[in-house]
């Protein structure tokens, strides 16, 4: 995918994008570059790309000079101050990169609950770095646009690819902190740690069934918390024990294999949990309905239906299976009374330009 800009006028070069939001089924938590905003991970993370919970943003710079600041709208609220400082910060790095001081409007609409544990932010950042690439006329490929997005979410840097895919570390494995920073020639499009297709969205007909419990904000978002996991005595623990789990990934996603995948999900989730549960400060995200929804899926696989959980930054149950065994696994979701709604998605494509625009 090479992005070009969409539409145009006199006084705004405008474009919009939706991308999907992505399930991780070996989780980044964790930087290796805390209070740099690189967001470089402290592991590889392989995640699978979902159709049907998705952002839509549309970008409009002002070249006429007649907004004179970034104006920024999610699901229609409009965010001032230190909540809209993170996506200002974003629109600062293509400002740079296409060297102009244009400001912004933003509008962006989920169509799943924000910052409840469904990578909202994934999505989010995705949309925001195609679409303001494009309306800004740079011709980037997906892995640029991938270190790009990176640098606003980690994790939006899987979502500018659709299907299954894998974040590779990358960055400064072996480098010392100087070798880093004399390497460090073009920080914005660095592509030492990005993102790549392992399988396009038809390989493998997978459910991530998402059980949502609560749909309330957390308390500590995900950046605030990847900064906190060195502070756990599990963090190193779990670092050394994810290069055989990434290993049994690739090989249940390219045979397939649910038998294969499921336990390795449920094992890196709950790993990734309880070192969010020993940081300092401790973050407990889970709620009761989180704990009576892993109950009721281990009680099922007991029965017989091959169904698997695993749990992001939040309350929310995402359960894995294959698309034949998803209308049964929505059906016992909807019979546990902590689940407030159901949301299911198949894998879905990357970020895609559209033709009609949110304003």
């Amino acid at each position: 995918m090479t992005i070009e800009c969409a539409t145009a006028s006199s006084s705004e070069r405008k474009a919009t994008s939706r991308a999907g939001s992505n399930i991780a089924f070996i989780k980044y938590w964790g930087v290796a570059d805390a209070g740099e905003d690189l967001n470089i991970p402290l592991n590889n993370s392989i995640s699978m790309t979902l159709a049907d919970a998705h952002t839509t943003t549309t970008v409009a710079w002002d070249h006429s000079a007649r907004l004179p600041t970034d104006t920024v709208v999610i699901d229609g609220v409009q965010l001032k101050r230190a909540p809209a400082q993170r996506i200002v910060a974003h629109l600062d790095r293509l400002r740079a990169l296409a060297g102009v001081p244009y400001k912004a409007r933003v509008v962006s609409n989920n169509n799943f609950p924000m910052a409840s544990g469904i990578a909202s932010s994934a999505s989010g950042f995705a949309a925001l770095t195609v679409a303001g690439a494009a309306a800004l006329g740079l011709q980037l490929d997906a892995t640029r646009l991938s270190a790009l997005a990176r640098q606003g979410s980690g994790s939006a840097s899987r979502s500018l690819f659709g299907g299954f895919v894998e974040w590779e570390r990358g960055w400064g494995e072996g480098e010392s902190e100087e070798e880093r920073r004399e390497n460090e020639s073009s920080v914005l499009l660095d592509t030492r740690s990005v993102a790549r297709q392992i399988h396009d969205e038809e390989h493998w007909a997978l459910r991530d069934i998402i059980a949502i419990v609560s749909a309330a904000a957390k308390r500590v978002s995900s950046s605030g918390g990847h900064r906190l996991a060195a502070t756990s005595p599990f963090n190193a623990a779990r670092t050394h024990s994810v290069g055989d789990w990434l290993k049994t990934v690739r090989r249940a996603i390219a045979a397939r294999d649910i038998s294969l995948l499921g336990p390795v999900l449920e094992a890196d989730a709950l790993a990734m949990h309880a070192v969010m549960m020993t940081s300092s400060p401790s973050l407990l995200y889970w709620q009761p309905g989180t704990l009576e929804v892993l109950h009721a899926v281990c009680a099922w696989r007991e029965a017989g239906v091959p169904v698997y959980f695993t749990i992001d930054a939040g309350p929310n149950v995402h359960l894995i299976c294959e698309a034949e065994t998803a209308a049964e696994v929505e059906d016992r979701l909807h019979s546990l009374p902590a689940v407030r709604r159901v949301l299911t998605s198949g894998p879905g494509p990357g970020p895609q330009l559209l033709a009609g625009h949110l304003f």
